[in-house]
């Protein structure tokens, strides 16, 4: 975010007054201060990962908003580029979403067709269980014994609590209401921050450079560059893995190619997330009877894996915070357990800014900081 002039306040500022004050009237002012922030901090731990939420975005897509901005008249820049901007970041979220929502309940619908035909008709044994290896007579005698009989999966169902499947679906209700509030809070921060980002990253900047001096501004410029190179790396890679993936899942038959992707473009902007998708495609291949095609998506998934995650995706992470891989590594996956999804990209930046401080107390010769260039 580049710098905007913040407007002057009439008066004695609060710092002035508090720089006037005798000592310790100015501890007290200091612990009333810390009590303030830990009280506001306590009142919205509730929506503290939305507001994580929507920095980080706002931080990854800050050249993208520039560039959009700059096609409204002066006088549309300060409301509707902001609002629009934040309602194509928020369809970019929905529309995939929503997509993958109607897949699930179609299989969903499929599934439940699938019991109510068993029920009455039963299960007849697999073709697949007589080219397995191993216990294939064993697993087929089960089978004939407990599923192929009309009515088998009605006696097996009925030993579940049908109560539970009540419960299970009252928490599912509450989880996405609960999700659906937390993404309409993230959205209304996002418009915000859109619309006074530029006065909020000079106040940011100024805040730190007055707690810290000069060691403070560049840290809060190298936290800024890390969380966007972070978001660049995951994000970018990870649809780019499940772009590619979804176009090899389409030539190797591998069904409902679609919903693969989806999936694999999430979980691959975890490193190492995208294997568990590609490994079940393969195996549903393999349960089909398609070897060869199993074998070569297979292979196929763990070439884009190591291209991806071993050579672009640490260079777009680290390389702005010149941050070493295996430290990139230990930020995503510790921010991941400490902050849940948004520790992904809050992982790296503290580990970046950790870093930085290691160098610059290691070095036996003083650094000069380039602020501009966060080195």
């Amino acid at each position: 975010m580049s710098e905007a002039p913040i407007e002057k306040q009439s008066g004695p500022s609060l710092r002035t007054v508090t720089a006037r004050a005798q000592p310790s009237q100015r501890i007290a002012t200091s612990v009333v201060d810390i009590a303030l922030v830990l009280l506001g901090i306590w009142v919205l731990r509730g929506f503290m990962s939305a507001l994580a939420w929507a920095v980080v975005l706002t931080l990854a897509t800050w050249p993208l908003y520039e560039r959009f901005q700059a096609l409204f008249a002066p006088e549309r820049r300060r409301n509707l580029a902001p609002a629009l901007f934040t309602l194509v970041i928020a369809l970019v979220f929905i529309i995939p979403f929503g997509v993958a929502a109607v897949e699930i309940w179609r299989e969903v619908r499929s599934v439940l067709h699938w019991v109510t035909d068993a029920e009455h008709d039963g299960l007849p044994v697999p073709a697949m269980l007589g080219r397995l290896p191993f216990f294939s007579q064993q697993i087929a005698d089960w089978w004939r014994a407990n599923l192929a009989e009309p009515g088998a999966i009605t006696d097996l169902l009925g030993r579940t609590d049908t109560g539970q499947y009540a419960r299970l679906t009252q928490e599912i209700g509450i989880i996405i209401a609960r999700r659906l509030t937390f993404f309409v809070f993230t959205i209304l921060t996002l418009f915000f921050l859109f619309r006074d980002g530029l006065s909020l990253a000079k106040r940011f900047r100024t805040f730190a450079h007055r707690l810290l001096g000069q060691p403070g501004e560049y840290l809060a410029t190298l936290t800024i560059s890390a969380v966007r190179s972070t978001a660049d790396g995951l994000v970018l890679v990870g649809l780019g893995e499940g772009a590619i993936l979804g176009i090899a899942y389409y030539l190797f038959g591998t069904p409902h190619p679609a919903l693969l992707a989806a999936f694999t473009g999430l979980l691959a902007m975890i490193p190492f997330g995208a294997p568990i998708i590609f490994t079940l495609a393969s195996a549903l291949l393999l349960i089909d009877g398609s070897v060869a095609p199993a074998i070569g998506l297979f292979a196929f998934g763990w070439v884009v894996i190591a291209v991806a995650d071993h050579a672009i995706r640490p260079i777009l992470i680290g390389g702005a915070a010149k941050l070493p891989f295996l430290w990139v590594l230990l930020g995503i996956f510790g921010g991941l357990e400490t902050f849940g999804l948004v520790g992904l990209f809050l992982g790296p930046a503290i580990m970046a800014a950790l870093v930085s401080l290691w160098r610059e107390w290691t070095d036996p010769v003083p650094r000069r900081l380039n602020l501009k260039s966060g080195g």
